[in-house]
């Protein structure tokens, strides 16, 4: 983080700098340590600069120039989504900021922070990753300015764009500069997107050697995409068919100034790789400049990564497109060396506060189709039910938490989210044990929606699966002499969803007594499925038309009438069944979502003011 440091490890110059969007923090969550810690394994000096001030390029000199390249992240969130809440309003608190402060990184701050790179060492190769620039690879929908934006290597002067998790990408790169390769010269890692000129690309068209390998495609270009909305998810469809290590293709979209080529997906690390590169030596801790914690550490200081990669399929999620849907496990072995480090911190309590990766029960599990064909493209694994293909079997999870909890100095080992519900409803033996050791009073599940138009739309399970796996859970906690419940996240004005639907789950969580406050609103990120249906009104599947609430007053409404009991939300729930035809549910009645006097006292109380 300083010359200081440098000096003190003999350092010279730096072969590599990592600028990052959040605070640096050196755990195995966040991407830029984990990028930092395998390329000092692999021998390079490197250097972080974190939340750099962006007016300016003088802030990027402060650690020199480096001898390789300088590798550009947003952080461990696109920074927009960071920056803004789903409302395109600046959030109160930044949990990757030292003390949660807000604004201390920009919007789009991969493009900003190469800019001022650029500008302070324009003879410096540039490479950019991380999540905003993996998911904005192509051209894409964007939620803040409401358009088509370029992708995102067109619009930052980068010369390598590393998507997905990126540890082989970047190590392979680094040889490969180290030998004296030109970075412009490197085309062929895969999990990587480069440039090629708009003259030379049409030159290969004349000629038709573009189409000498049959391991490219052409998708609609950037012109046509910001046009045309079905272009937009032909495109779409094209590139999302392309995300398998196995079977992917190179991906050409053609820009007004340059051509984008995405080269195939880097394949997974294996176990050996996986169980390396987590055992690096992470502090775990912030670095020692910052005299505020970080928010973000808190939450997963104690936890441990099983896995990379989801299957779960749903239209909402990006993990797909970045991780992929193929399962890469750790050892146990490995977890629990980890675990045992865990218990030998100072701060630590007893507690492993989580366990799993991007959900907390697919460690281990795995297709047979995996190894010859990669994650079919041609169907899900979850939806609309189980893949017979699929191995749902929890057995190495289960032994895995046992042998946590046998530990010296572990008191509970929990596991209060990221459960899949659908699956856990296949091994009772681990339902039985979640209930019995692993929740702390509350498991947070996230059907998302309980209109099956709706859950068809997200790819989620059903409501009756929901309603199957909540009266097990039920049953089992009594059983385990436990009074333990269940919290929905649910999820307001996606693609498909109507105010119809909306009232429908208010209904259904009126008579079944499950009123929540975790109620997100859709907010669409680049690279999803539901992003795409979200901007073209389209399923890029299917090419059915999908129905978007994009207007600001029917948003709130939607969202409004999951939390009908609020009395700051009675006019829009009223305004909201009046505007469906639902008047009947505003009364004295039992079953009325609210009461018809309210409104009009409410009425009265605004005549009287005025």
């Amino acid at each position: 983080m300083s010359l200081e440091e440098a000096k003190a490890r003999g350092w010279k110059e730096l072969d590599i700098i990592l600028v990052t969007g959040d605070a640096y923090v050196d755990h195995s969550s966040f991407g830029t340590a984990i990028i930092g810690r395998v390329l000092e394994d692999a021998g390079f000096k490197v250097g972080i600069i974190a939340q750099p001030r962006w007016d300016n390029p003088e802030e990027f000199k402060k650690l020199g120039k480096p001898r390789l390249f300088f590798s550009v992240s947003a952080g461990n969130t696109d920074s927009i989504v960071s920056n803004l809440t789903p409302g395109l309003k600046p959030r109160e608190k930044d949990a990757y900021s030292p003390g949660g402060r807000p604004g201390l990184r920009p919007n789009r701050a991969v493009i900003i922070y190469s800019n001022r790179i650029k500008e302070a060492f324009p003879d410096v190769p540039i490479v950019i990753g991380g999540i905003e620039a993996s998911l904005r690879r192509f051209a894409h929908y964007d939620y803040l300015s409401d358009k088509v934006r370029q992708s995102i290597l067109a619009d930052a002067p980068a010369d390598l764009l590393v998507y997905g998790m990126g540890e082989l990408q970047v190590v392979e790169l680094a040889k490969r500069l180290q030998a004296g390769e030109d970075v412009k010269e490197v085309r062929d890692i895969p999990g990587t997107v480069w440039k090629m000129e708009v003259k030379a690309w049409k030159d290969l068209k004349v000629e038709g050697r573009e189409r000498d390998s049959e391991n490219c495609i052409e998708i609609p270009s950037f012109s046509e995409v910001s046009q045309d909305k079905a272009a937009f998810a032909k495109a779409f469809r094209m590139y999302f068919m392309e995300q398998n290590p196995v079977t992917g293709k190179s991906v050409i979209q053609p820009h007004p100034k340059t051509v984008v080529v995405q080269n195939r997906p880097m394949r997974a690390l294996t176990e050996a790789e996986l169980d390396h590169v987590y055992e690096l030596p992470f502090t775990g801790e912030t670095h020692p400049s910052y005299t505020e914690t970080v928010p973000a550490l808190e939450m997963v200081k104690f936890s441990l990564t099983t896995h990379r990669g989801c299957f779960g399929g749903c239209a909402f999620c990006a993990i797909t497109q970045h991780q992929g849907r193929m399962i890469a496990s750790r050892s146990p072995e490995s977890l629990l060396r980890e675990a045992r480090r865990l218990t030998e911190k100072p701060d630590f309590k007893g507690i492993i506060n989580g366990v799993g990766g991007p959900t907390a029960n697919m460690y281990g599990m795995e297709c047979r189709t995996w190894a010859k064909k990669g994650a079919c493209l041609d169907k899900a694994c979850l939806h609309p039910g189980i893949c017979p293909a699929l191995d749902t079997s929890h057995k190495k999870l289960l032994e895995l938490l046992r042998s946590l909890r046998e530990l010296h100095g572990v008191k509970q080992v929990f596991t209060g989210y990221g459960v899949r519900y659908d699956l856990a409803l296949e091994d009772e033996e681990y339902l039985e044990e979640l209930c019995a050791h692993h929740i702390s009073g509350q498991l947070r599940v996230a059907p998302e929606h309980f209109s099956k138009r709706v859950t068809d739309a997200m790819c989620k399970p059903d409501r009756k699966v929901y309603e199957k796996f909540a009266e097990k859970f039920k049953i089992l906690n009594k059983k385990c002499g436990k009074e333990q419940y269940i919290v929905n996240y649910l999820m307001s004005s996606h693609p498909d969803c109507t105010l119809e639907d909306m009232i429908e789950m208010a209904e259904y969580m009126r008579d079944r007594g499950g009123y929540t406050e975790q109620v997100q609103d859709f907010t669409p990120t680049p690279m999803t499925v539901s992003t795409c249906m979200y901007y073209t009104g389209l399923d890029p599947f299917t090419g059915k038309k999908v129905y978007v609430a994009r207007d600001k007053k029917e948003k709130a409404m939607q969202r409004a009438l999951m939390h009908y009991k609020n009395p700051a939300n009675y006019e829009l729930v009223y305004e909201a069944l009046e505007r469906a035809g639902r008047l009947d549910l505003v009364g004295n009645a039992w079953n009325c979502l609210i009461r018809r006097r309210e409104r009009k006292e409410k009425k009265e109380r605004k005549e009287q003011e005025r």
